[in-house]
């Protein structure tokens, strides 16, 4: 519950210098920047690969988006206890190490003719496993790296560089393959992989003061990060939010290419045009995130960018072959500015007010929920494309996302304008 507190003689106002001085952040930064180009090229390569050069069908391409998020269900709870026990920074650099070499095997079994569909579902399979690891570390790694109060600067500015890569990636991997090919595609993620790696290596790590901590049961580790939620009814509608509206975007998702491809026409470099279109409105959004944040309020601007942008969603499925692909385009740039503003306010909230000592398995909680059912809303979106035509399935797929706006919008949220101070969350 939130308590009144004697206000303090107010200190001296102490601004903390710009991220772009932080060594540590900028290395951060370019590594996270160069790798998200690199995956963004491979989210177009690995459905065209599948559908175009090994013939798969409309479920056995959905079925690549949930051998992707599968393990963020199974190994997200002891990839947080992991990530609370171990150097994050090392973990991040072994788990770059290993997706890198995965992606550089596949245009290796191309080229000896062993490139088959099974072998792609491993490399997905495998590097979504580390991808789990990173992701976790990562998340827990930056509150350590700069002060509180540029918590949502750094993540404003991560979350733009996913959606420049994702402006530039899909157009270059659209180009790329339609010059060297779908395989041979999966050069760029790989060395994309290895200079993520080389930019955590060159990170001085800020020393801290050892922690003591109990060694307890692991089966009471594994849920303290959910105790944790819900004893705090803000980041239970925050999860709910996320977890409803990552189910319904991955079903869309699951089927989006495939409906580019056979129902729109549309080449790889149109299809590639679409997603570069999708990232103008996160990465103009992302640009201002910090303002827009200050001047709507930090609490009160998760449940506005959930529910604003929703009606232009409902452009995906209304999409025509021609220039009306880029409909698509459009409702998903709508989309791509509400999960930059969502995602850097949400995300900012749980890091100021979550302890550092449990914080990795709060945030593996997180993951373990809302992208674990990203695998589950997978096979939804190839079932309902299969059953009922992709787009119909598009349009349950769109309003089921613009729903979740529900669970932040009726929330406590709606009372508050900014973010409680640590320790003063209720």
């Amino acid at each position: 519950m939130s308590q009144h507190v004697a206000d303090p003689p107010a200190p001296a106002t102490v601004r903390p210098p710009s991220l772009l001085r932080s060594r540590n952040f900028l290395l951060l930064w370019s590594g996270q920047t160069v790798s998200e180009l690199g995956t963004r090229i491979a989210g177009v390569a690995v459905p065209l690969l599948a559908a175009e050069t090994l013939h798969a069908s409309v479920f056995q391409v959905s079925l690549l988006t949930f051998l992707a998020w599968l393990p963020y269900l199974l190994v997200s709870l002891p990839a947080g206890i992991l990530a609370d026990r171990v150097d994050q920074r090392r973990l991040m650099i072994l788990c770059d190490l290993g997706r890198g070499a995965l992606m550089l095997s596949l245009p290796i079994a191309a080229l000896i003719g062993q490139l088959t569909l099974g072998y792609l579902y491993a490399v997905v399979g495998l590097s979504g496993v580390l991808t789990v690891l990173f992701t976790v570390a990562y998340k827990s790694l930056l509150p350590g790296l700069i002060p509180a109060t540029q918590l949502v600067d750094a993540n404003a500015k991560l979350i733009m560089s996913q959606d420049a890569a994702e402006l530039i990636g899909p157009t270059a991997g659209g180009v790329l393959i339609g010059l060297v090919g779908a395989a041979r595609t999966f050069l760029s993620n790989g060395l994309a992989f290895l200079v993520s790696a080389l930019t955590l290596l060159l990170i001085r790590p800020v020393p801290r003061a050892p922690e003591k901590r109990e060694r307890m049961p692991l089966r009471v580790e594994m849920t303290d990060g959910l105790t944790f939620i819900r004893s705090q009814p803000i980041l239970l509608s925050i999860l709910a939010c996320t977890t409803t509206s990552n189910f319904f975007v991955m079903a869309s998702s699951s089927i989006e290419v495939t409906f580019m491809l056979r129902e729109l026409h549309a080449s790889p470099v149109q299809v590639g045009l679409v997603f570069s279109v999708s990232a103008i409105g996160g990465l103009v959004v992302g640009a201002f995130a910090g303002r827009l944040s200050a001047r709507i309020g930090s609490a009160r601007v998760i449940w506005v960018a959930m529910a604003a942008p929703g009606p232009f969603y409902l452009l995906m499925p209304l999409a025509q072959p021609g220039w009306g692909v880029l409909l698509y385009g459009v409702g998903l740039a709508a989309f791509s500015a509400n999960a930059v503003l969502y995602n850097v306010a949400s995300t900012s909230y749980r890091q100021r007010i979550t302890p550092s000592a449990i914080l990795g398995r709060v945030n593996a909680a997180f993951l373990w929920i809302c992208f674990g059912v990203i695998p589950l809303g997978a096979l939804l979106g190839g079932a309902l494309g299969t059953a009922l035509g992709l787009r119909t399935a598009l349009w349950i797929c769109v309003l089921g996302t613009w729903s979740a706006c529900l669970f932040v919008v009726f929330s406590p949220l709606r009372g508050m304008r900014d973010t409680p101070e640590p320790g003063l969350a209720s």
